[in-house]
């Protein structure tokens, strides 16, 4: 689904991502873990076309991806979550998901102002499919209440349910869990599984490791920029190297 061929970010002396390379198969929850500055977020930022590659190449399906604009990547299937939550707080629960159908909308201004039968049949079908998707995680309940007056742990699920809006092929889901009770990380975690279970694939930037160990198919990890290792989560969590730099003796997965 994914290859990484030898990307590399600068910013002026330091290299955020040195050299590095990846695949991710198609239908895999793949993982990324390394400490806080190992380059995670930089490299989904370059993957997802926020940053441009300073050397090598990104491949989805086969096709050469590399410093694409975020906006035509969406049309090839890649969507993201972010660290930090990027909801529309002053919009409802169901317009947030509305959103991600943006790019299937019949968007043109005339029939928009005369309320044309295009744009009728568009509402009402995609009205219908984020009800879907938010019941997908009970959160059809809170469908027409405003964003700003959800907990954080809501509006963190919302944000994925939102990308699935985009009909992605491939996820990259950035910490998706930071800052969850562990009832909410079950729910999300439930949720990604479900999200894999209809074909889509996901690559999961997240530091919490009882999580990743429970629901990867295969775990990368990084380390000032570099790959320090890789492997199915029963390898990550006896390997040296990794514990050393990243997990601790007492890791729990």
């Amino acid at each position: 689904m994914l290859k990484i061929n030898n990307i590399t970010k600068q910013f002026g002396g330091i290299k955020a991502v040195d050299d590095f390379s990846f695949r991710v198969k198609k239908g895999h929850i793949h993982s990324i873990i390394g400490p806080n500055g190992a380059g995670k977020t930089t490299l989904v930022n370059m993957i997802t076309g926020v940053y441009k590659t300073d050397n090598g190449t990104i491949f989805l399906d086969g096709a050469d991806i590399t410093n694409i604009s975020t906006d035509k990547l969406v049309h090839r299937g890649i969507c993201r979550t972010f660290q930090n939550l990027e909801i529309c707080e002053n919009m409802t629960v169901l317009e947030n998901v509305l959103l991600g159908f943006d790019k299937y909308m019949d968007k043109s201004l005339l029939k928009s102002c005369f309320r044309a039968k295009s744009i009728l049949e568009d509402e009402i079908r995609y009205k219908d499919r984020a009800i879907h998707l938010l019941g997908l995680i009970g959160l059809e309940k809170v469908a027409h209440q405003k964003a700003e007056n959800l907990s954080y742990g809501i509006l963190k699920k919302l944000e994925i349910v939102r990308a699935l809006g985009t009909s992605p092929e491939l996820i990259l889901l950035d910490e998706p869990v930071a800052g969850l009770n562990p009832k909410e990380t079950k729910e999300v975690s439930d949720l990604i599984k479900t999200v894999v279970a209809d074909e889509v694939t996901i690559v999961l930037v997240e530091h919490d490791m009882k999580m990743v160990m429970d629901i990867s198919d295969y775990i990368t990890v990084m380390n000032f920029g570099k790959k320090l290792a890789q492997g199915i989560p029963s390898e990550i969590v006896n390997n040296k190297d990794v514990i050393r730099a990243y997990l601790g003796n007492g890791v729990v997965c």
